[in-house]
C-alpha cells in the first residue's frame, strides 16, 4: 500500500461518522479548547499538549494493530467499510 492510499484510508476512518458520533466529537472539542484555554498561560501547557499527542498517538497505533489495519472489528469499533475502501 502506498504512503498515499495509507493517508487515504486514515483520514477516511478519522473522519467516518461511525467512528465517533457527532455530539462525541463536539464535546471533546470543546473540552479540548477550555482546558486549552485554561493552561495557556501556565508552564505546564506544553507538557499537557506533548503528553496529550503522545498518548493520543499511542492510543491510536494500539487501536489500529487490533483492528489489523481497519479491516476487524474490535472494541466497539465496527465501520469496516470505512477502513477497506483503497
Amino acid at each position: 500500500m502506498s504512503v498515499g492510499n495509507a493517508v487515504k484510508r486514515e483520514m477516511r476512518v478519522a473522519l467516518s461518522k461511525k467512528a465517533q458520533p457527532v455530539w462525541f466529537r463536539l464535546v471533546k472539542w470543546v473540552v479540548i479548547i477550555i482546558v486549552g484555554t485554561l493552561l495557556w498561560r501556565t508552564p505546564y501547557f506544553w507538557w499537557v499538549v506533548l503528553g496529550t499527542l503522545t498518548a493520543a498517538v499511542l492510543l491510536h497505533a494500539f487501536w489500529r494493530w487490533k483492528t489489523k489495519g481497519w479491516t476487524q472489528p474490535w472494541g466497539g469499533w465496527d465501520d469496516l467499510e470505512s477502513g477497506r475502501r483503497d
